[in-house]
């Protein structure tokens, strides 16, 4: 079984083990999973859903 690498919505970045990384369905449409690194959450950079446009946080 190939494992799929994950990357950060907003900035790329290679997930891995990456302590703090988060992964949650969209809280609009719920079809896409949305991975946010520490980086981008500490500094709230915004991410979109592919499938939907919803814009967060905020």
């Amino acid at each position: 079984m190939v494992k799929k690498e994950k990357y950060c919505c907003s900035c790329k970045t290679k997930i891995g083990s990456l302590d703090a990384s988060v992964c949650f369905d969209c809280p609009n449409c719920g079809k896409e999973e949305i991975i946010r690194c520490k980086s981008c959450r500490v500094r709230v950079i915004k991410y979109v859903c592919p499938s939907c446009g919803f814009e967060g946080p905020n």
